[in-house]
């Protein structure tokens, strides 16, 4: 089996100890696995149940729950237990805010000295912490990450077994016991615990319906941030019209987040960049990958980045990254990205070339599985480094839908709204619909069922025909601008429509 994370991080605590590291500071969010870890380690490093001495700042310093030191800031706290002569391990939580303040620092560094080579150890465990540049000599740092794959297997597994005990009926697939694993990805152990227990409480029977309960709860992982949007979508891939080619390249690499690719050696997908023509389909492909790879879908708006309502644009940007890294596996959908990172903000200096770095050095060295999903109009205000390989797997240009897209278009949407394709003239529709997007063929479909409510029937081929006649398609009123984007990308980008042998 597998080591888990958590095994690789115990094995990784000890070295430290064996090495003589007397100050070790440990990155978690899991407090008490942290805490239970320190105490099985103490009880192998000394042979016996020795009393850890613990400290925070709302109890105070404790040993065997009783209180011999007040609470409030550390430094009296550390004070004391640099007077203490004794062999022990003494945990100090929360300790990430306090480590800027020099008398903290200066402390540390004090106990470092002191205890090196007594068998004495301090511990200072919390979330996001950062060791100053004056204590990074000093101070040995391990990261307790969230549960992996293989702890939640473990906790699932353990889960299902109790309701069996309930004669609970479990109708779950293989392929449904991964998704949830997959969903459940970014929470810690309680966590986990309290989501299985809220979806499966009282339920007589478990089947894939629940899979999309598992994915509504990463909504509140990133809703605590308020910087990335998760997006609920019913979208299917086969509510997408038209753009084969597209779809194809999506359906290869549905598995690619599976352990059986990672088994021989194949990575998830990084990214996708779709650029084109407005209504032409970009969102809706967006959406549609989620549903197609049972990913959760989350949207980062760069005008909210820029509008300093979370702080600065750089942080803004770096917290919502660090965001949906935890929630990973997910999909990350930057809209209309060249309206954040274009050419003329990567090279002026400003906090749009910053951003720009930024973005081109986690795309390059992302660990996370997360799949950027990024849309633009104008990717020929994008910069050619965001463009190359190694960035985002492949770029596709939508283009204005041949015949038979359209005609898979308006079979789409009319079936969308009750009505029977096979009662219209599909070719015929598509004809006089050249030179239309998707969102102008399902806007006219919607005006001419609006019309025909009013008369209290059923729309028919002369409504939709007169909705047609009154309309002027965008590939009309922008036609140099859209010669200049199709221009620009037939040697640029991947034609979504078509089906590439290779691609």
């Amino acid at each position: 089996m597998s080591k888990s994370q958590h095994d690789s991080a115990i094995s990784n605590l000890r070295m430290a100890l064996v090495s003589g590291y007397p100050v070790i500071a440990i990155d978690s969010w899991e407090e008490e696995k942290v805490d239970s870890s320190i105490v099985s380690l103490s009880r192998a490093v000394f042979q016996c149940d020795k009393q850890i001495i613990r400290w925070d700042s709302h109890i105070g310093l404790t040993v065997d729950d009783q209180v011999i030191g007040p609470p409030g800031d550390p430094e009296a706290a550390l004070d004391k237990i640099y007077s203490l002569t004794d062999e022990g391990f003494y945990l100090f939580k929360d300790m990430g805010p306090f480590l800027a303040n020099t008398e903290v620092k200066r402390r540390i560094k004090n106990i470092a000295s002191s205890f090196r080579g007594t068998r004495r150890f301090l511990f200072l465990s919390g979330s996001e912490i950062t060791i100053p540049s004056e204590l990074r000599k000093d101070i040995y740092l391990i990261l307790f990450g969230l549960p992996d794959s293989i702890e939640i297997k473990e906790i699932v597994e353990k889960h299902f077994a109790n309701l069996a005990k309930r004669t609970c009926e479990n109708k779950l697939t293989p392929e449904d016991m991964s998704n949830i694993i997959t969903a459940l990805q970014g929470f810690t152990g309680n966590e986990i615990n309290s989501v299985l227990n809220k979806i499966l409480w009282n339920r007589a029977k478990i089947d894939s319906s629940v899979l999309n309960l598992f994915y509504s709860e990463k909504e509140q992982l990133t809703r605590k941030e308020g910087i990335l949007e998760f997006v609920k979508t019913d979208f299917t891939i086969n509510d997408v019209g038209g753009l084969a080619g597209l779809k194809n390249w999506l359906t290869k690499r549905k598995q690619l987040f599976s352990p059986e690719a990672a088994a021989i050696g194949l990575t998830p997908p990084k990214g996708l960049l779709m650029m084109g023509i407005s209504g032409c389909g970009k969102s809706l492909s967006v959406k549609a990958i989620s549903s197609l790879w049972n990913l959760p879908l989350f949207r980062l708006d760069m005008n909210q980045v820029y509008s300093g309502l979370y702080g600065t644009p750089e942080s803004t940007f770096q917290r919502a990254i660090q965001t949906i890294e935890a929630v990973a596996p997910a999909i990350l959908w930057i809209d209309e990205i060249e309206g954040g990172i274009s050419s003329s903000t990567a090279k002026d200096g400003s906090t749009g070339s910053h951003i720009f770095s930024a973005f081109l050095t986690w795309m390059q060295e992302k660990k996370a599985d997360v799949f950027v999903a990024a849309t633009a109009n104008r990717i020929d205000l994008l910069p050619a480094e965001i463009i190359r390989k190694g960035r985002f797997d492949q770029v596709f240009f939508l283009d204005l839908p041949n015949d038979q897209e359209r005609e898979e278009i308006l079979k789409v949407h009319l079936s969308k709204r009750n009505n029977d394709p096979a009662d219209f003239d599909l070719t015929m529709l598509s004809v006089a619909t050249e030179f239309w997007n998707g969102a102008e063929i399902e806007h006219a479909i919607e005006a001419a069922m609006i019309e025909a409510f009013n008369f209290k029937r059923k729309m028919n081929l002369d409504d939709l025909y007169s909705i047609i006649r009154i309309t002027v398609p965008l590939s009309r009123t922008m036609a140099e601008q859209i010669k200049f984007i199709k221009g620009w990308a037939s040697e640029r980008a991947l034609s979504a429509s078509k089906i590439m042998e290779k691609n």
